[in-house]
């Protein structure tokens, strides 16, 4: 069965490599074959699952070498595989999401003259995380990062005859540079400390190898972590992301480049475990962001970014779980599998609104949506109850085991990410609902928009020429029979997961398990969390779903002012990083015009201007070269008699 291990990258990146190089002839069949690769790697990741199953837990680990990569002495590095427990999991929800959303992306991308080139590129996405995945060593894992961000790169940026999609693919592209330079660093320092950066040795080295080093590994691998998933302090890039095509949203979203660095930190469990002070720093950036996220989507009237704002802090609740070592790894992984299904679900639920609204994202240009787009309603309402945690849902399953683990921490560290954990769901339940009101429910407020031919005229009336009114309708069924299958794992996953612990049992042979030891009953916790939930969705309802909701949002309060502006991050990132990049720029060119190049051009013209002096001795007349001789003569003979002398 090892054998068949490569075949899950191989096919989606044969489909990437064919429908990039295939030129117009694969014009008309070039979505179909992207498709169907994809759904071949899902394929044979259903059938190495089923084998899996039929093995005992500590052999169901399954190793394929394919060549050696870097055949150096002392420095060896290879291209293989390993196919465990964790890596199954995500290989699973890569392949089955991502077969989805290739399957959506047909009917959303009907008209788009370059689909061929977009289902290449959703090939090329798979392919590069799935060998992130399932690679056996740390050096081909970074293989796959630099593979997702440049998929990522290319599919932000895919309408880049939009400025604003050039820019997003570009800032995007940066950001994740800066975590890249983290992973790097990590990399090393284990080659220098382990002579290896093979998953097994290094991490079965870690509990001999100082904590100092450790934890110096710890943070790169969390500044990497904060680059791919969109963690404070690199979450800017997200929001703007969203400049892609709503199925490109998806996949970085549920399935793909966001749900790396909480891999990243789970398969490096061993390394954490060993620096307590990495492991805090993990569980602190976690807790900040799931606010952060929470607060910024809780003030955006762009449904993408009001959703892009909910993926930050959901995966704040993975990597905050993440950052409680064993207690919390299961869950974080539990919830970022639940997150997968309802988060796929929302945004391709959101794309499926913008499909018949004429492509409008402004919430407050929606309502009453409920009665015209009936499955998308259903189906986006059952993402709804999923995140925001209703009970029996799957993010109740795993949300509320994040925010039990994180009170199983224990002593004052319990308590505040405990703490921090209730307020996000709480706050979670408001921004959901918030968006499910302004865009199913009150009275339709749709608008005339620009048509395709005028796209910078601003609407002004109903009946003008350049502009069309949205007349909402459901979409094709190649659109909703996903977002239906998704809306079943929304519904029932967390629930299978947790009968008889059975997602607890298939990971702790891999990532470990520790219940703690908390001070309140999972029964408290519960009652705590319905409690906040129901809080959230009775704020939301009395603020939107009680008044009318104006056409321009409010000024607002300064956090919602600072929140609509994504609390500052740019600004911040503008002052901290751009101004004195700037600057330090300015003084180099300084320092090279003027030192640099002032001591070569001083020098040549040093050099020049004794040159033109000593030529005007040169002037051609015999008798001035008899004197200039007689005259050295002489010095010369003064000068010996003088030596003489003394």
């Amino acid at each position: 069965m090892e054998n068949l291990i490569g075949l899950l990258v191989a096919a989606p990146l044969l489909g990437a490599a064919v429908l990039l190089s295939g030129g117009r002839r694969l014009d008309r069949a070039g979505h179909w074959i992207g498709t169907a690769l994809a759904v071949a790697s899902f394929v044979v990741g259903a059938v190495l699952f089923a084998d899996m199953l039929g093995r005992d837990g500590e052999d169901r680990a399954l190793h394929q070498s394919l060549f050696s990569w870097v055949p150096v002495e002392g420095f060896q590095a290879d291209v293989a595989f390993q196919l465990d427990q964790l890596s199954m999991t995500f290989v699973l929800l890569i392949t089955g999401v991502g077969s989805l959303i290739h399957i959506y992306s047909i009917g959303y991308m009907e008209h788009d003259e370059r689909r061929r080139r977009f289902f290449g590129y959703l090939n090329l996405f798979l392919a590069a995380m799935l060998l992130l995945v399932l690679a056996d060593n740390y050096l081909l894992l970074y293989a796959g990062w630099e593979g997702v961000g440049l998929a990522s790169y290319l599919l932000i940026g895919f309408w880049q005859h939009k400025p604003s999609a050039a820019t997003a693919a570009k800032k995007a592209f940066i950001v994740n540079r800066v975590g890249d330079v983290g992973l790097s660093i990590a990399i090393m320092l284990m080659f220098t400390t382990f002579g290896t950066f093979a998953f097994e040795p290094v991490l079965a080295s870690a509990g001999e190898t100082s904590e100092g080093m450790l934890t110096a590994i710890g943070l790169m691998l969390l500044l990497a972590a904060c680059g791919k998933s969109a963690q404070v302090p690199l979450q800017s890039w997200l929001g703007d992301a969203m400049e892609g095509p709503t199925p490109v949203s998806a996949l970085i979203h549920a399935a793909t480049m966001v749900t790396a660095g909480v891999y990243l930190i789970v398969r490096s469990g061993a390394i954490f475990n060993g620096s307590p002070d990495a492991q805090l720093v993990v569980a602190i950036v976690g807790a900040v962001t799931l606010l952060f996220g929470a607060i910024v989507g809780s003030a955006k009237d762009d449904i993408k970014k009001a959703l892009a704002g909910s993926t930050m802090s959901q995966i704040g609740y993975m990597v905050l779980a993440a950052g409680l070592g064993p207690i919390g790894y299961v869950f974080a992984i539990m919830h970022l599998v639940t997150h997968g299904f309802f988060k796929a679900g929302l945004f391709l639920g959101a794309g499926s609104v913008m499909h018949g609204m004429n492509d409008e994202v402004d919430m407050r240009k929606y309502g009453a949506l409920r009665k015209y787009m009936p499955v998308t309603f259903v189906t986006f309402g059952l993402g709804y109850l999923a995140i925001i945690g209703f009970p029996g849902l799957s993010g109740f399953w795993s949300k509320d085991k994040i925010i039990e683990a994180a009170f199983a921490k224990g002593g004052t560290e319990g308590w505040i990410l405990g703490g921090v954990a209730l307020l996000g769901a709480a706050i979670t339940a408001y921004y959901m609902t918030r968006v499910m009101l302004l865009t199913f429910f009150g009275e339709k407020r749709w608008a005339p928009t620009p048509s395709p031919a005028a796209p910078d005229v601003e609407p002004a009336a109903e009946t003008a020429g350049d502009h069309t009114m949205p007349h909402p309708h459901e979409s094709p069924r190649s659109m909703t029979i996903p977002m239906i299958v998704l809306a079943f794992g929304s519904v029932f996953a967390g629930g299978l997961f947790s009968w008889n612990s059975s997602f607890l049992h298939w990971l702790e042979p891999v990532t470990g398990h520790d219940h703690g030891h908390s001070p309140l009953s999972a029964a408290a916790v519960t009652g705590a969390t319905v409690a906040v939930l129901l809080l959230g969705v009775l704020v939301a309802w009395l603020q939107y779903g009680r008044k009318p909701v104006p056409a321009t949002a409010p000024r607002g309060s300064l956090l919602t002012r600072a929140a609509r502006r994504d609390l500052l991050q740019d600004d911040f990132n503008h002052v901290v990083l751009v101004k004195p990049g700037e600057y330090l720029t300015r003084g180099l060119v300084y320092v090279d015009n003027k030192g640099v190049d002032g001591v070569v051009n001083g020098t040549a013209a040093a050099v020049g201007g004794l040159s033109g002096r000593m030529r005007r001795m040169q002037n051609g007349f015999v008798r001035s070269y008899a004197v200039s001789m007689f005259g050295g003569t002489a010095v010369l003979i003064a000068a010996t008699l003088l030596m003489r002398a003394v």
